[in-house]
């Protein structure tokens, strides 16, 4: 019989509505019941692609023995991480005191009536395995436990409600620091951390850290650090040629489970996927490198084919599992390509993704398992053609061949399961992700479908001046949180510079007011990460730290200062400002983590260049420049509405194509030639 999530919306709660489990979703009901029964809460925090989320359901939750002593015991609660971030903050902040390391998912809380965690953890199975406890005997455990030691357990948890205070709060600050020496600080801790074979940070697993890339790849444009580009470019390299790259369908799965960025967990999450393709389009036009250009076109071909839904959102992610087994809709036996690749092109992809059973002295055993390929380029493709005796574009196109042909046969096959949800701060990064690659490659689809997707965004998610954060195809739900306005804001900024539109820059305006009004902290600066009317938790964080996303108060203050200089709106600045003081501590002591503040930090010291293009050629300026890597610029071309304009933008049109260029409250005189502006941008004298 299903329980009560089966009156839920998410797929995560819905995966878990047949269960034995008398599940409650997190409410005012079931938290009134654990304080009525004095019963403890067994919150379990997930989301619908995490394998060992379902990995635990299949051995615990599925289980009629295991259900229950979960219902003798407990009030049992469920909650989708995705749609509830605050609840997640918290409660893997929580498990980080209680554990002394980190979290992740499943998360496994169990609380007070009050709400206040005294036992955390992550996966466990049904019994003892591996030096992991069993489910069983833990919940035996747990429940002697807050039978017999109340006392103790209310002493911890007043210990542990003072850490979560001081956790959720920034440290003490003297004030905004210099920004070179906390980009210096950071980038020798990540210098330290960085894997000089390999590319990225430390050990397996390994994730991609898309914040301090992007802040490394900045250093290396404003400071001409050409080792931080290096450190970026082996990365994006490695990871591209990787098993964290779909090497047929595009795109980019959760982490790489070794330090060779070879074999993934096999999720493909939304959130990592449009920061991904902004951050190789840069590098792209920083390089001219055709691989990151494949990577970007293969990454925005996947998210418009199997990501996109019929109104033009993007959903959020796509599961690891088919048919019970993690990554069978992705690997491969060697009969397959025999069957499916066309054979004037299978020896070289053999050899190109390494599928050759010692054949050609190639990854001799299956690397996924030991049972089957994942596939990752083993052999450049310069090199296995030359061995094949192959012209390089004949080889490329061999090639194409060839992952055309296993893209077709995969689309046979079982699909993974996919979550087809809405949400509001993963569609930001990828419209800010197709924004910022559309303006750089010239690709109006890619534009379009950013559009497309914002204008969903907007219709369904901002109502009466207030954001929210989810949708299931309809009528948005849930009270935003500070991620999705940050995302949003920062992804309207570039959507600005791709296609400019008075409508856009309103909306912005409204979305940063809604910002400050609802989130920013009055009195110590910086944004809370739930609104000020929101339901009140055990603790309020206001994050600082990059995670799988970068932080939220990183992204808002660097786009509130970009926003204030585009507009002229000091409000925006001065906001930004009072962030970068309430985190300045922070920064200026420990700023590994915090590459999204830094980056902020750096444009509130020398603020970004403001380009306006004027005149009938506007748009074709717009185009040629801004396939120039310049993050330190932002560059518009406001030809239509300049009634509506703020009078930053306003600009004298006598029909010639002119550019002003303006930094803080300076702007010099308007240019005329084209080729000398693209120089001196290209040249990096933009700022003063």
């Amino acid at each position: 019989m299903p329980n009560r999530l089966a009156s839920e919306t998410s797929p995560y709660l819905l995966q878990h509505a047949d269960n034995p489990v008398d599940w409650w979703p997190w409410c005012d009901e079931a938290l009134a019941l654990a304080r009525e029964r004095d019963l403890p809460i067994l919150l379990s925090i997930g989301y619908s692609a995490c394998h060992w989320c379902h990995v635990m359901a299949h051995e615990c939750f599925a289980d009629e023995e295991v259900a229950a002593l979960m219902n003798r015991h407990f009030i049992n609660i469920k909650v989708d991480r995705e749609e509830r971030p605050d609840l997640d903050h918290i409660y893997q902040s929580a498990h980080q005191l209680l554990a002394g390391r980190p979290g992740g998912w499943p998360l496994t809380v169990f609380l007070t009536p009050d709400t206040v965690p005294f036992f955390a953890g992550t996966y466990f199975p049904k019994t003892a395995r591996a030096r992991l406890p069993g489910f069983m005997d833990l919940l035996r455990d747990i429940a002697q436990s807050f039978a017999t030691q109340r006392t103790d357990i209310e002493a911890q948890n007043a210990q542990l409600r003072e850490h979560l205070a001081r956790a959720c709060a920034p440290p003490a600050s003297d004030g905004i620091p210099a920004a070179q020496g906390v980009s210096d600080g950071l980038r020798k801790a990540l210098g330290e951390l960085w894997d000089k074979r390999n590319g990225g940070f430390g050990d397996a697993p390994k994730f991609p850290r898309t914040p301090d890339l992007e802040f490394l790849l900045y250093r290396q444009r404003t400071c001409g650090d050409d080792a931080a580009g290096r450190m970026v470019l082996t990365t994006l390299t490695a990871m591209a040629e990787g098993g964290l790259f779909d090497q047929i369908g595009g795109g980019f799965f959760r982490y790489s489970t070794d330090a060779r960025w070879e074999i993934p967990h096999f999720e493909k999450m939304l959130y990592d996927n449009g920061p991904l393709l902004g951050l190789y389009a840069d590098a792209w036009a920083l390089t001219g490198e055709p691989l990151y250009r494949q990577v970007v076109e293969a990454t925005a071909q996947w998210a418009l084919r199997e990501m996109r839904a019929p109104h033009g959102a993007f959903f959020a992610a796509l599961d690891a599992d088919s048919q019970g087994e993690e990554g069978r809709f992705y690997v491969w036996q060697r009969e397959q390509l025999h069957e499916h690749v066309p054979p004037a092109a299978l020896r070289l992809a053999e050899r190109h993704w390494g599928v050759s059973g010692g054949l050609w002295g190639l990854g001799a055993q299956p690397n996924f398992e030991g049972r089957a390929w994942h596939l990752r380029v083993a052999e450049p493709l310069a090199r296995a053609a030359k061995k094949l005796g192959l012209d390089e574009e004949v080889a490329r196109a061999l090639l194409e061949q060839a992952r055309a042909a296993l893209l077709e046969a995969r689309e046979t096959r079982v699909r993974p399961g996919r979550d087809e949800k809405i949400l509001t701060a993963s569609n930001a990064l990828m419209i800010g992700g197709l924004a910022r690659a559309a303006r750089i490659f010239g690709c109006a689809d890619w534009l379009a479908a950013a559009r497309e997707a914002l204008t969903c965004v907007r219709t369904q998610l901002w109502r009466d001046g207030r954001l929210l954060a989810v949708s299931d195809g309809g009528a948005g739900r849930l009270h935003a949180y500070l991620d999705d306005h940050a995302f949003l804001l920062a992804a309207l900024l570039d959507v600005l510079q791709a296609d400019f539109a008075p409508d856009d820059l309103d909306f912005a305006c409204a979305l940063a007011d809604a910002l400050l009004e609802s989130f920013e902290d009055v009195e110590a600066g910086g944004f809370f990460f739930t609104r000020h009317d929101h339901e009140r938790l055990i603790a309020r964080p206001k994050p600082a730290i990059d995670n799988a996303t970068a932080s939220g108060n990183g992204i808002a203050a660097r786009a509130l200062l970009r926003l204030g200089h585009l507009a002229g709106e000091l409000r925006y600045v001065e906001a930004a400002a009072r962030a970068l003081q309430a985190f300045g501590g922070l920064l200026a002591r420990a700023p590994v983590g915090c590459a999204s503040l830094a980056l902020a930090l750096a444009e509130h010291e020398v603020p970004p260049a403001v380009l306006v293009l004027g005149g009938s050629d506007a748009d074709r300026w717009r185009r040629r420049l801004q396939r120039i890597f310049a993050p330190e610029l932002l560059c518009v071309a406001p030809c239509d509405g300049a009634g509506r304009l703020p009078a930053v933008l306003k600009k004298p049109d006598d029909g010639r194509a002119a550019a002003w260029l303006c930094q803080g409250a300076q702007c010099e005189a308007p240019q005329y030639d084209i080729d000398a502006l693209e120089a001196r941008i290209r040249n990096s004298v933009l700022r003063g």
